[in-house]
């Protein structure tokens, strides 16, 4: 059974088609449509001699024994956004398939090392807003207190959530049992952004995943009426926020890489006859440079506070989440860039902006790389979000000469 890149095409139509509509796709974590995902995924495993199980975060892993124990990790995730692309995460779960087939089928089903697919439980963090949850679980950096009673927008807990897929959130820590004997991890991503389609290349080679400050920030000021109040004294809490949402552009745009985002904005009393007294808003800030996150997280804070004092309110700051920039494995990187160069005869470097679970799995000291193939209009989390197909069979073979690199490498470690 040689790799075929055209029957990962293929899958990833069909569960298009078994798991999305008009909108796109719907394999929103802990719901009955990723579970029939999930049940897809399992049928696919029928003849291959792998075992398969679920562990106590939900992450449901595929194992092909070899000779040793030590263990090449190749992951991605089925479940996507609501409304969200085609290829988002399940093309790492299905490109991962195929290359473990091809391995099943060279090695006669025992090869030298042992190699395990993952598909990580809640990557997208889309329902209750805890990005990388399955994968935090296995890294050990998980955080159930602060998790267990987060709620989706119909007020069900997360912890009930999990609850009724079979997960039990206080046996997280047993997550980390999964760690043993992993000497390398792999994942293939749509890149999500515009780099790769405007230089023109189809892969790319990821330098790491960029550190996150993830904030919550609540201005203060005084409800009034709308008609009666001058505008000389009011106190407008969204008035605040708005300038601090202009300003965290020129924050970003100092550094060539960095991004700062106001994704939320929420207003009380929230009504047309009212200025604002509470205004309520998420930051979201990123750089590949732990120094660059620091510089402009503290310069967000300061111009938060003029702001505010030039409206008369106040502000409050509370850490949603962060992560510190996550640099890949530099052997594994030069694997990478090998294994684009022999299939694509050219190559780019670039960091990745979105979180992924390579950087949990990175966290837990595991050797890491990612792969990026391009992404058309650099859109993704949409329901138009595409790649060429020849692109996506130029991604499948590079990945397998990437994996075929890290086996002999993890081999050539045994026997150091």
């Amino acid at each position: 059974m040689s790799l075929n890149p055209k029957r990962t095409i293929a899958e990833l139509k069909e569960l298009r088609a078994l798991t999305g509509d008009e909108n796109g796709a719907q394999r929103l974590a802990w719901t009955d449509t990723w579970l029939e995902a999930r049940n897809w995924f399992k049928s696919k495993l029928d003849g291959l001699p792998v075992e398969h199980h679920y562990d106590a975060a939900g992450n449901n892993w595929v194992t092909l024994k070899g000779e040793s124990e030590k263990t090449l990790l190749i992951g991605g995730h089925l479940d996507s956004v609501p409304n969200g692309g085609w290829l988002d995460g399940c093309l790492n779960v299905l490109a991962g398939l195929e290359v473990l087939r091809r391995i099943s089928d060279e090695y006669k089903g025992k090869p030298p090392i042992t190699v395990r697919l993952v598909d990580w439980a809640d990557e997208e963090g889309a329902r209750f807003g805890r990005s990388l949850l399955g994968s935090s679980a296995f890294a050990g950096t998980h955080s159930i207190e602060a998790d267990r009673g987060r709620t989706d927008r119909d007020g069900v807990r997360l912890e009930d959530a999990l609850g009724r897929c079979g997960v039990d959130i206080n046996r997280f820590p047993e997550a980390a049992h999964e760690q043993a004997n992993a000497a390398a991890y792999l994942e293939l991503h749509i890149e999500q952004g515009p780099v790769l389609e405007k230089l023109g290349l189809p892969l790319g080679v990821v330098l790491g995943t960029k550190g996150v400050e993830r904030h919550a920030i609540t201005f203060h000021g005084q409800e009034a009426h709308s008609g009666s109040t001058p505008m000389t004294a009011r106190k407008d809490a969204l008035a605040a926020a708005a300038k601090l949402a202009l300003e965290i552009r020129p924050i970003a745009m100092k550094h060539p890489d960095a991004v700062c985002t106001m994704g939320s904005v929420k207003t009380f009393p929230g009504i047309v006859t009212a200025v604002v007294g509470r205004c309520e808003c998420t930051l979201d800030q990123r750089d590949l440079d732990a120094k660059v996150l620091a510089q402009m997280y503290r310069e967000a804070q300061e111009a938060s506070k003029h702001f505010a004092a030039e409206e008369g309110c106040t502000v409050e700051w509370s850490r949603i989440w962060n992560i510190e920039p996550i640099p890949f494995n530099p052997t594994l990187i030069e694997f990478c860039d090998q294994s684009i160069l022999e299939v694509a005869g050219v190559s780019h470097r670039l960091p990745s902006g979105p979180l992924h679970d390579a950087a949990e799995v990175a966290r837990a000291g595991i050797p890491t790389v990612m792969m990026f193939t391009q992404s058309l209009y650099g859109i993704s989390h949409n329901k138009i979000e595409d790649t060429r197909e020849e692109h996506l069979e130029l991604a499948v073979p590079a990945f397998d000469k990437l994996a075929d690199k890290t086996m002999h490498w993890i081999q050539g470690q045994n026997k150091a």
